[in-house]
């Protein structure tokens, strides 16, 4: 049976090069959902494209890669427009992997042409970790759900890209799709927001990781996959699960700027270059940079901080990196441990933003800079 795999948009918005705050990968889970017997709603939360299957099909129906309920039915609800939006709207209640401020949303309706969710809203909600589900729907907790995302139209077989109307920290988001119908993937981007006893309860922690808040601003290449999946929790899963940049066939070296979550002193570096066996990179350095930012910059956030600060590092000339690692070998499919020379970075390892580099191309799967939080 053939695959197809749905093709990504290439021209997102900026707000995309935010962190996915349900992606799986970072722990999301559906919570509950009002309907999804066609298709688990837990198929949203996927990293991968939507696929499709011509000819498979399951003891219920089509076989579908994403979230799809039933079709409803209600008397008369084909008389008119009315009753026809009358109809009880199906939803999936999500936790977030990571708590943050959302950004925008990729509603994507890859692969449902006739079956599509025509219209949905997005609300959420900021709880501790102990509410659960049942105490989420309840009327105890209506009053605290923000709307998000007013309702709004889907186009189908793509993705919808949507800004957030309302900004704040939030733990659990809703999906609503009216009335029915079916949806590919959800993304909700944004700032990840730590909860920094939870993340560093000793005060030490990993700066660059998603979850302590870091984020890639800019790369010399990102050919064969993203930037972010190096602050990813746990190892790669694949080859595919880390920075890859394409061959070079001339002088030149490869790198990549990433924020870190919040200043801090670092102490260790970690590389870990799990699957990449014949092109992981020759040698590494990593450098670090204590930047003050304007306050014009340091007032922004999520895509339009992104793109401030990206426009910061494309003048390298003005940016005095510190050296914390010198060029050192790598080898193929492992991980490397390496405690900073303070003496390199003139005794400060303080930073707020880090550089990696490789010699000269190739890949990496993770990296982890731990320090102490300033």
């Amino acid at each position: 049976m053939a695959t197809i795999v749905a093709q990504a948009n290439p021209n997102p918005p900026l707000f995309t090069s935010l962190i996915d705050l349900a992606s799986e990968r970072l722990g999301s889970q559906v919570l509950a959902v009002s309907d999804d017997f066609f298709a688990e709603a837990s198929n949203l939360l996927k990293t991968s494209r939507p696929i499709f299957i011509p000819d498979k099909y399951t003891d219920l129906g089509k076989w579908m890669d994403g979230w799809e309920s039933r079709r409803k039915r209600a008397d008369g609800s084909w008389v008119s427009q009315e009753a026809w939006e009358s109809i009880p709207a199906d939803w999936c209640l999500i936790k977030l992997g990571a708590s943050g401020v959302i950004h925008g949303f990729d509603i994507d309706t890859a692969h449902f042409l006739g079956n599509h969710a025509p219209a949905a809203s997005v609300e959420a909600i900021c709880v501790d970790a102990a509410v659960t589900a049942a105490e989420l729907l309840s009327d105890a907790y209506s009053s605290q759900w923000v709307t998000v995302l007013s309702k709004k139209t889907n186009e189908r077989g793509t993705q919808n890209f949507f800004l957030a109307e309302t900004k704040g920290r939030f733990t659990h988001v809703k999906l609503t799709i009216y009335p029915d119908g079916g949806v590919a993937r959800f993304r909700v981007y944004g700032d990840v927001v730590p909860s920094w006893p939870t993340v560093a309860p000793t005060g030490v922690a990993d700066l660059a990781s998603v979850l302590s808040g870091g984020l890639v601003l800019c790369a010399s290449d990102m050919f064969f996959s993203g930037g972010n999946n190096l602050l990813m929790p746990g190892r790669g899963v694949t080859m595919g699960d880390g920075w890859e940049t394409k061959r070079r066939r001339g002088p030149g070296v490869d790198w990549l700027v990433l924020r870190l979550g919040r200043s801090c002193k670092i102490n260790k570096v970690v590389v870990d270059t799990c699957h990449f066996k014949g092109n992981y990179p020759y040698a590494f350095s990593l450098d670090v940079c204590a930047l003050p930012l304007p306050p014009s910059v340091a007032a922004l956030d999520g895509h339009e901080r992104l793109a401030a600060e990206r426009d910061i590092f494309k003048g390298e000339g003005s940016i005095e990196w510190k050296p914390l690692v010198a060029q050192t070998r790598l080898g193929p499919h492992a991980i490397h441990e390496f405690d900073v020379d303070a003496s390199l970075a003139g005794a400060d390892t303080s930073a707020n933003f880090a550089r990696i580099t490789m010699y000269p191309d190739g890949g990496i799967s993770r990296l982890r800079l731990f320090g102490l939080i300033a």
